[in-house]
């Protein structure tokens, strides 16, 4: 039997087309139950045995649930305790519609037969399927189908009881009409036996109701103002990142703006969370503002006074209202897709009873009102919370405790909120996973023998730093007559054990890449892989993709090829040792030699590229030294170069050069490429300014001009004053992101930071995914292996673009923060001086670098919110003045450093002026604050902060 449902559709060329759907109606479809004898076997994980054990029933029942139970109570739903549930088809395609995460997490409970989970068919079932009244909507009529079911399922088996769990209340109203035993999730739960966990991690939406509460912020608009203000053009739309220095002010990214939109203040703001897509009001040009130069943090709890608050909003609105320099400026007036997800933090303390203010560790993202009756143990640990609501009558969102992660300060759970909070998948390989890895013992075939180039005769060798285990890459150099060089880049062949489509393959495109912490290595692939058949150790025979240059002995090209090879590395050194061989001239073995030439070409092919206008960058990069037993930091330390450094970047740069042409030439619109966009003019004015106030001129009009600038930006008594000009360059430049090349103009491809008009990436496939799909590009020109559809599809590439980019911006920052906390360890209980540079000046404050251990901190100069009675700001000038002392940027300055422990979610460094001495300087009671987590631009987009060559 089946019922026909017919509805008109309009085409992409605008003709409307008749549909008809057939539903069809089964009275076949099983129960569930295992006590039925009316239905056929089926599997079923529904048991007799589970027992819910709720104070309100005296009887043992099953549960069906509601569409929003399980859209906002899956915490709860995850949790064993609760089993034999009836989860019906009706809800879980209105799960499915709804929340695609939410969908996921249900089906991995459905899936486990220890949880007793049982999906019903009921909109196929003769006894359950009901027909949508016309004008019905579509809420009401999943309603009506869901309580038929549950209506069914009472009389089909009556000798079980059933209750219908719910928290829409008209539902559960019309529910018990109709005799269904309904309850609400918090009733239930609080209700079961051993809930003290439970009920902490109830979704919060409707609670702390407050009628007669003062507004803290303005209304949202209605979906349908919000939608047709966005239609005739009078609201915008765009994403709110929220800013790191002041909690009352925010940036929205719109698209037809090249300036993000300055809010400011509670009422600006209005709720908006870091990353939601908001709907914007755009003020009039003469209510525009510049961006805040006060660092503010909330510091204030639950009922501080809301006027205190307006009162400091006013005073950040009287700072930013200047004529110069004001950027668009508007106010949020609803939210049109939230962002929210699950945050890692801690316990600040009580507000009212069982509430509790949560400090997310993400500086950007507010703090959280909890419900919890287990503090005291919570405030010991690392937290999962999430957000269920922002009511305008409450200063902070409503959110719940999902789990604990540790003790706080314990390292393997900092190190776990370091990857939670940066999205690293980092959960053990599946076996689905593994069972794609080859079979030990591995050996290479005739077979294999005859597919590749034979090169285990040559001379290569790899270059690393110390205690590296992923070695993915290795060269060579030979004379092959007086005026030429072969030389040859090897990579390791990832993308032969990693087959499209696989498992595997479906993993190491998700996590993207490996990710680097401390004292920890998340890899992107399975460990036999990355560690062992991939990686290029001396004395083994590995497969390899390599790139082989014909160059004369001025590093001219003459020719390139690619082949998949074989190779054995005669010896895996690092740094130090390569270079320890170069120096030594008693040393005259092929190697030596080997490593000499490369190093002679290396210097040629950088002064090349840096006279074509590539840029020399620099950001403050430190190595932690750690205990090998404790695994506690015993020294920060400033990364120590070498010639072989560069030495091996530049081989690894021209590789990805040489590659980036030929996939291009062949593959025009799938070829994977990496593009450095050109920054906007405005991103250089910290740096012009600071520049300016020096004496140096410094041209931002073409990259090639900026290096010319930089490198003559040198004062002899500030010797580390052009270090400082390269680190403020950094941080003006934008991000290099992967991108299909089918999707962008050929003008667009160009590399801003290597002044080159093409750039892939090539060289490192056990850590980079976007490597391996190069390495599968490049295989199919060479006729060594096969294409297949996603490969020259250039949406799919373009999609993967953009996870790849996300993945790899989030590796970066796992990895400041992992050297942050450490840091953080190491100066326990220590107090000392340091020589530092002003990085930038702002009205309140300082932001003071110290290159030693590679912080950046902020010397506050008047109490948070006033105006210091020492100091004298000059925006002009960017200075501050305390009688005869005057602060630039760049000044060189000796601050008493220690690290302050009372806030242990954000553990600041406090910073005292030494030098220059200024006469009643003390600001009692301020913290200093350590910006080191602030650090979201990339400093240098192709620079890997890793323990990993620079390629």
């Amino acid at each position: 039997m089946f019922t026909t449902k017919s509805f008109i559709k309009k085409n992409k060329v605008g003709n409307y087309l008749k549909h008809v759907r057939e539903h069809y109606i089964r009275d076949d479809i099983a129960c569930g139950l295992q006590e039925c004898e009316s239905c056929l076997p089926v599997e079923s994980f529904l048991s007799p045995d589970h027992e819910n054990k709720c104070a309100l029933f005296e009887f043992n029942h099953y549960l069906i649930l509601d569409t929003n139970v399980i859209l906002d109570q899956m915490d709860i739903l995850e949790e064993s305790i609760l089993g034999n549930v009836i989860i019906l088809h009706t809800v879980l395609k209105e799960v499915k519609h709804r929340s695609l995460p939410m969908y996921k997490r249900l089906y991995n409970i459905i899936d486990n037969p220890s949880r007793h989970f049982y999906v019903f068919i009921n909109d196929h079932h003769k006894g359950t399927y009901l027909q949508q009244k016309e004008a019905e909507l579509v809420n009401d009529y999943n309603d009506r189908c869901i309580r038929a079911a549950c209506s069914w399922y009472i009389n089909h088996a009556p000798k079980c009881r059933f209750i219908f769990l719910t928290d829409d209340s008209a539902n559960r109203a019309k529910a018990l009409q109709e005799n269904i035993q309904s309850l609400s999730v918090s009733d239930y739960i609080t209700n079961l036996n051993n809930n003290s966990s439970l009920t902490d991690k109830l979704s919060r939406k409707d609670y702390h109701a407050k009628d007669a509460a003062k507004d803290v912020f303005p209304n949202h608009l209605t979906n349908v103002e919000l939608l047709t203000g966005i239609r005739e053009g009078r609201l915008l739309q765009g994403t709110f990142r929220a800013s790191r220095d002041n909690f009352l002010e925010g940036f929205v990214s719109v698209d037809s703006y090249e300036d993000q939109i300055i809010v400011q203040g509670r009422a600006g703001l209005n709720r908006a969370v870091d990353g939601d897509t908001v709907a914007l009001e755009l003020f009039r040009e003469d209510d525009w503002v510049c961006p805040s130069e006060i660092v503010l943090e909330d510091e204030g709890v639950e009922d501080e006074n809301v006027d205190d608050v307006i009162s400091k909003e006013n005073e950040l609105k009287r700072e930013t209202k200047k004529k110069r320099g004001a950027k668009p400026t508007g106010r949020v007036v609803g939210i049109i897709r939230r962002k929210w997800r699950q945050y890692c933090g801690i316990l600040q303390g009580g507000i009212d009873g069982v509430y509790q203010l949560f400090v997310p560790a993400d500086k950007s993202i507010p703090k959280i009102r909890v419900e919890t009756r287990q503090a005291e143990f919570l405030r010991t640990q690392k937290l999962i919370v999430t957000i269920d609501s922002w009511p305008k009558h409450s200063r902070y969102p409503h959110g719940h405790f999902v789990r604990a992660l540790g003790k706080i300060g314990d390292q393997s759970t900092e190190n776990e909120v370091i990857l939670l909070e940066h999205d690293v998948p980092h959960s053990q390989f599946s076996e689905e996973v593994l069972a794609c890895l080859p079979k030990m013992p591995w050996i290479i075939t005739d077979d294999d023998v005859t597919k590749r180039v034979d090169l285990r005769h040559l001379d290569i060798c790899s270059v690393d730093p110390p205690g590296c285990t992923d070695i993915d890459d290795a060269l060579h150099c030979r004379p092959i007559d007086p005026e030429k060089l072969e030389v040859g880049v090897h990579i390791a062949d990832v993308s032969h054990f990693i087959r499209p489509g696989t498992p595997l393959d479906r993993e190491a495109a998700s996590r993207a890449t490996t990710v680097y912490l401390v004292n920890n290595r998340i890899d992107m692939v399975p460990e036999l892989l990355s560690s062992n058949l991939c990686s290029l150790r001396g004395g083994e025979e590995r497969f390899a993709f390599s790139c082989i240059w014909e160059m004369d002995h001025n590093a001219n090209i003459l020719n390139v090829r690619f082949h998949k090879s074989i190779i054995k590395s005669r010896k895996a050194m690092t740094y130090e040792e390569a270079q320890l061989i170069i120096d030594d001239k008693t040393k005259q073995d092929s190697v030596a030699e080997s490593l000499r030439n490369l190093n002679k070409l290396a210097k040629i092919m950088k002064q090349r590229r840096l006279a074509n206008g590539a840029l020399v960058l620099a950001s403050p990069e430190v190595k932690i030294q750690m205990d090998s037993e404790t695994m506690e930091p015993l020294d920060v330390e400033v990364k120590k170069l070498f010639e072989t450094n560069s030495m091996i970047e530049e081989f690894m740069l021209q590789a990805n050069i040489s590659v980036a042409e030929k996939i291009l030439e062949v593959f025009p619109d799938c070829a994977m490429l990496r593009r450095h966009p050109v920054p906007p003019s405005l991103n250089f004015d910290p740096l012009v300014k600071a520049g300016r106030h020096l004496g140096f001129e410094i041209k931002v009009d073409s990259g090639k001009n900026l290096a010319k600038s930089l490198d003559e930006a040198i004062k002899k008594d500030n010797p580390y004053l052009n270090t400082m000009f390269r680190i403020l360059a950094t941080r003006c430049m934008l991000q290099a992101v992967y991108f299909a090349s089918g999707a962008f103009q050929k003008e667009d491809y160009y590399h801003y930071g290597l002044a080159v008009p093409l750039y892939t990436h090539f060289t490192s496939p056990i850590r980079r995914y976007a490597d391996i799909i190069v390495h599968r590009l490049l295989a199919v020109i060479c006729g060594s292996d096969a294409t297949y559809p996603d490969l020259l599809d250039k949406k799919k590439t373009t999609d993967l673009c953009q996870n790849l980019n996300y993945r790899n911006r989030m590796a970066q920052y796992a990895g400041r923060a992992s050297i942050a906390f450490n840091t953080h360890l190491f100066f326990k209980g220590k107090l000392q001086d340091e020589e530092g540079y002003v990085l930038y000046v702002r009205k309140n404050a300082l932001q003071i670098l110290i290159p030693r251990y590679g912080l950046e901190c902020t010397l506050f100069l008047a109490r948070k919110g006033e105006t210091s009675n020492i100091f004298e700001y000059n925006e002009e000038d960017q200075t501050q003045k305390a009688g005869d002392v005057v602060l630039h940027a760049f000044d060189p300055v000796v601050v008493r450093l220690t690290l302050d422990s009372n806030n242990i979610q954000h553990e600041k460094f406090v910073l005292q002026l030494v030098k220059p001495v200024v006469d009643n300087f003390s600001v009692p009671g301020i913290d200093q604050t350590d910006d080191n987590d602030k650090k979201r631009k990339s400093p240098e987009p192709d620079k890997k902060k890793r323990k990993k060559k620079k390629h």
